[in-house]
């Protein structure tokens, strides 16, 4: 079986598991009227919130985790 068909019999709960220790998702959410950058692991919990996106990728690069910005 090849590594596309191994990706195709992966389960929903396997999937959300995929790059769950090696990514971090940021994104930019409101709190309290101010505009802030949300960070995510893999399965979409919430990290921590930082004041700008430089602050988030940097705070993501601190764990040894690769971040991703999600639009």
């Amino acid at each position: 079986m090849n590594a596309t068909q191994k990706l195709k019999q992966l389960s929903v709960q396997d999937f959300a598991q995929l790059g769950l220790p090696n990514l971090a998702y940021v994104r930019r959410v409101v709190v309290n009227d101010e505009v802030r950058f949300a960070i995510h692991a893999a399965d979409g919990s919430t990290m921590g919130v930082a004041p700008d996106i430089e602050v988030a990728f940097a705070a993501v690069r601190q764990h040894d985790m690769e971040p991703l910005s999600v639009h």
